[in-house]
């Protein structure tokens, strides 16, 4: 098993394939509370040299899961289906399998439907989770108000860019962390999950042409900078660039502008945290689109860019499907080596901000067939699953410090992967990467003080090198750095 001392593990996903592994080395102890059930509050966590720590110094690794129930719909209706009784089975099926952090989506429906105001509904339903968490020694992890329940007229529109929604955020966060100062059982905030910046839109012009003048000054210097004529600068009225006919100059320019947008949007809601709660943890969950080595387009480009944003946070998130060659379907054991490559590589560009990645989303399907894309994707075993999810967990063990897999139950209603992906069917049944997961969370029980075993390391997968602005630009720069990474890793494993 994966908890044995000393053991290297060749993980068999498809082939045998050598990843980082021994969990006994690999994951020190995960210090967990109490599970008394009169246990409360929960030791706070904090971040100390780049590491969760508890206050007597043990380590903390935020293991767990994404949490949604499945009969609710898709988006699921956390709130305005809450189920109490639900909850609490479903915690107390979480605390047996080794989950120490729950992730959970506030919305804008339950939680923030006016401006001025939250609501009593979502925070009455927070309130009796965050008891049931406490009780099961289960730290919270909840998101930035998101759409899953519905979006009131009020908040739509440019969430980055418009002065006014800029202000309700922070205005929400400093009602719902001013409201639960102190309660140490929220591990930490996030502020949104998978922002991205978007490309056009009438708050977001106007930025862009104050950025110019702030950038530039004239017409005439940014032609100069960016190798074009004058006439064609737009300096009244400038919209983003062509991605398929402007110069790289001025794309460049535009990813660098949206890049700012993004650091001054997480800035300015972190700081509303920390006004009314300075020991809070804040964090933003990162779509993997933030780290350009596979870019569907330039303009897909989340500009959420870990070094520019890290400054302003406790640490980082990222979250990570294995698309590297397109939707992995197991049948192909080069695209499983490829896939955890991509991960790795995703993980470690977060990690090189210098604060703790958790990657606060993963996982893949396994446990039978999807109905997604007309079916054509064939079926997966359980094991299919828990090998892959194990593989994730070990590949990115020297780069992160916490992993949350997506979705605790399937979910048959969803549109997406999600139909199988959880730890356990509909109907409660641990699925195998249940117990791969629990296994992998008591392994952590071994070593509180984070010391690890002597000897040498077993091979690890490579990291892509990635020209981040080269690749921001144009897309295939970033495909390429993972191809030849890749490749790099196949030609070693052949000598």
């Amino acid at each position: 098993m994966a908890t044995r001392a000393g053991l290297r593990r060749v993980v068999k996903v498809g082939i045998r394939l050598v990843v980082l592994g021994v969990a006994a080395v690999f994951m020190p102890k995960l210090a967990v509370a109490a599970q008394d059930p009169a246990a409360s509050p929960l030791p706070r966590v904090t971040v100390r040299d780049g590491k969760f720590v508890l206050p007597d110094g043990r380590r903390f690794f935020p293991i767990g899961v994404n949490y949604f129930r499945p009969g609710t719909g898709w988006a699921p209706q956390l709130w305005k289906q809450f189920d109490e009784a639900a909850v609490e089975r479903d915690f107390a099926l979480l605390r047996q399998h080794g989950v120490r952090c729950v992730r959970v989506f506030l919305t804008w429906g339950s939680f923030f439907s006016q401006p001025d105001h939250l609501d009593d509904f979502g925070l009455e339903r927070l309130d009796r989770m965050l008891k049931i968490a406490e009780k099961n020694g289960i730290y919270l992890h909840p998101t930035g108000p998101d759409h899953w329940e519905g979006v009131p007229d009020w908040a739509r529109g440019d969430r980055y860019s418009d002065e006014r929604l800029l202000a309700a955020q922070e205005r929400f966060w400093q009602l719902l962390a001013g409201r639960y100062r102190g309660r140490t059982s929220i591990f930490a905030y996030d502020l949104l999950n998978e922002p991205a910046v978007p490309w056009n839109g009438p708050a977001l012009r106007e930025r862009w042409k104050a950025y110019l003048r702030q950038c530039y000054g004239t017409a005439d210097s940014a032609a100069e900078a960016w190798g074009i004529p004058a006439d064609d600068v737009n300096w009244e009225d400038p919209g983003p660039p062509d991605p398929a006919k402007s110069p790289a100059a001025q794309i460049l320019a535009y990813q660098h502008f949206r890049e700012e947008v993004a650091r001054q949007w997480v800035a300015r809601q972190a700081a509303s945290i920390r006004k009314v709660d300075p020991d809070a943890l804040v964090t933003v969950g990162l779509i993997q689109w933030s780290v350009p080595l596979i870019l569907p387009g330039v303009t897909t480009y989340s500009a959420f860019r870990p070094e520019r944003i890290a400054p302003d946070l406790d640490f980082l998130e990222v979250h990570f499907y294995p698309l590297a060659r397109g939707f992995l379907d197991y049948q192909r054991p080069e695209d499983i080596t490829a896939n955890l490559i991509y991960l790795r590589s995703t993980v470690a560009a977060c990690a090189a901000a210098k604060r703790p990645v958790v990657l606060a989303e993963f996982g893949w399907y396994g446990g039978g067939r999807l109905t997604i894309d007309q079916g054509r994707h064939p079926p997966a075993s359980e094991s299919r699953q828990a090998e892959w999810c194990r593989s994730a967990i070990e590949s990115t063990r020297d780069l992160a410090e916490g992993w949350l897999n997506w979705g605790v139950f399937d979910h048959p209603e969803a549109r997406d992967v999600s139909q199988l992906t959880g730890l356990f069917t509909t109907d409660g049944r641990p699925k195998e990467w249940a117990r791969v997961f629990r296994d992998i969370s008591e392994g952590l029980a071994g070593d509180a003080r984070g010391s690890r075993a002597t000897g040498a390391e077993p091979a690890r997968l490579p990291i892509a090198k990635l020209d981040w602005d080269q690749a921001i630009v144009n897309p295939q720069v970033g495909r390429q750095a993972l191809e030849q990474a890749i490749q790099a890793w196949d030609k070693g494993s052949r000598e």
